[in-house]
Order: structure tokens, then sequence, then C-alpha cells
């Protein structure tokens, strides 16, 4: 099974939960301007097959690579109880030249 059949059998449903939330840091933008790189909160069993689909379907791109970073929560404390941040997904989605993402919604 080739990389271009496993992107053709994806459910469309399943692709539209795949990305959570773009994250917009000085971290991201700088990354974003360096690689040409955009950067998602994605689900956490999400693979990067999935994550490149489902960019390709929701924003009309070609996608040169995807890097994913599994992030754990930290440990907070609130008074005298403590808490747990969430554990997060990032994927760093790498365009390929000339493709352009506008995650602002303006008109270029």
């Amino acid at each position: 099974m080739s990389k271009q059949d496993k992107q053709q059998g994806f459910d469309e449903g399943r692709l539209m939960q795949v990305l959570v939330a773009p994250i917009v840091s000085e971290k991201a933008t700088m990354v974003a301007e360096k690689s040409n790189a955009v950067t998602f909160k994605v689900l956490q069993d999400a693979t990067k097959f999935e994550i490149k689909a489902a960019v390709e379907l929701m924003f009309k791109v070609e996608v040169k690579g995807v890097s994913v970073v599994n992030t754990k929560g930290k440990t907070k404390r609130f008074g005298k109880s403590t808490g747990r941040r969430d554990n997060v997904r990032k994927a760093y989605v790498m365009l390929k030249p000339g493709q352009e993402l506008n995650l602002a919604g303006e008109a270029a």
C-alpha cells in the first residue's frame, strides 16, 4: 500500500475533526516565516497521513511534510489543590514552495 493509497482511504468526517485549532504564538510565527510551516493543535490519535490529508482537504494547499510533537501537560498548583494541564499534540505542517495558508481570514 503506497502513501497515495493511504491518503485516499480516509473518512471525510474524521478528517474534519483531526485539526483542533491553529496555534498562533511567537514561536509558531517564527517557524512559519522561516520554513513555510503552519502549526496546528491536533487530536491525540491523529497520524501524519491524516493530518496531511486534512490540511489539503480543508485549505486546498499542497503539503510537503508533517512533523508531530507530543507535549506532556504540566502539574500546576491552585492554592492547596493540584491540577494538571492537558497533554497537547502539535503538528508542524510544511507547505510546498509557492503555497500559502492565511489563518487570519483576511483577503491577500
